[in-house]
């Protein structure tokens, strides 16, 4: 049994790890400043012995004896974390300055949420974890896309000064249940569009790219991850096929059984025009794939979205 400590345990990823953790046997630390994280989504395990739940932002050092860290703290999606771009850039920058200072502290093993917004809008496709990105460092996608990158960096310099025990997972689109209803994402806002007979918002002509992990998939990954002995690498973890915007749209307007209609706005600045990851290095190293086809998820998601509307 580990003792171990998730950063933003209480948003949509974390808060499935944390359930992950604890069958596992885990003792677990969940942190969270409840900013994109909610305590609905963690009230199923309050009478779990084995959890602790600290409200605490990361942005702020915390001191705490543990085996393993998951760092997942940073709002992921653009509405919030375009909300307040300073605090996104504090929380990926500071954040994981802190809990790699306490990771050198207590020999802890760290892994860090990373994103596939690394990559920024993509000329390498699909992406592979060698390629360095086409990043606007200006743009209003910054704060989140420059942040992770700067996280990154800061991962590899105290593994190579300080033999900090790292982990780097590169995650791309993900999705399921306990996103937030105003998310902002494109899964979620199509659902909750769909489901409440709103227009379906589509951004350009919907010829723009995604590729949709469910979240029992990434978690699994996540978890494979930190106990693989040796991977420092960065490693992508997603779902490798590839969908437009558009057919998303038909899939989830044939699943919900809406009348919505479909609706063009403008792009919006610096929006990646196709994304996909490579997950060579996933497979070879982790021996780890997604299982969950976009159909059988979007299937799972959709309930879970409708009793929230209720």
């Amino acid at each position: 049994m580990a003792r171990i400590l998730v950063t933003g345990g209480a948003g949509f990823i974390g808060s499935h790890l944390v359930e992950f953790l604890l069958k596992e046997g885990h003792e677990i630390l969940c942190l969270d400043n409840y900013f994109t994280g909610s305590k609905e989504n963690l009230l199923h395990l309050r009478d779990q012995p084995r959890l602790e739940m600290i409200r605490h932002d990361v942005v702020e050092p915390v001191m705490l004896e543990i085996d393993q860290i998951y760092h997942l703290a940073c709002p992921a999606s653009p509405v919030h974390y375009q909300y307040n771009p300073v605090k996104t850039i504090k929380t990926n920058v500071l954040g994981t300055l802190h809990m790699l200072g306490l990771a050198k502290r207590v020999k802890a093993r760290i892994l860090l949420a990373s994103t596939s917004e690394i990559y920024g809008d993509p000329l390498e496709h699909p992406q592979r974890e060698e390629y360095w990105g086409n990043v606007n460092c200006l743009g209003p996608r910054s704060c989140y896309d420059e942040g992770k990158r700067v996280a990154e960096t800061l991962m590899m310099d105290y593994h190579r000064q300080n033999r900090v025990d790292i982990r780097i997972a590169r995650i791309f689109n993900t999705y399921g249940p306990r996103m937030a209803l105003n998310d902002g994402r494109v899964v979620s806002n199509f659902i909750v569009q769909a489901l409440s007979g709103q227009d379906i918002t589509i951004y350009g002509e919907g010829r723009q790219t995604r590729s949709f992990c469910y979240v029992s998939d990434l978690v699994a990954g996540l978890v494979s991850l930190m106990n693989c002995e040796e991977q420092t690498e960065p490693v992508n973890l997603g779902n490798p096929e590839e969908f437009t915007i558009m057919e998303l749209a038909h899939k989830v307007l044939a699943l919900t059984q809406s009348a919505s209609t479909l609706v063009h706005k403008p792009l919006p600045a610096d929006d990646p025009v196709r994304r996909r990851p490579d997950i060579s290095r996933a497979k070879d190293k982790l021996g780890w794939q997604p299982k969950v086809l976009l159909e059988e998820g979007l299937k799972a998601t959709i309930p879970y979205f409708a009793a929230k509307l209720r």
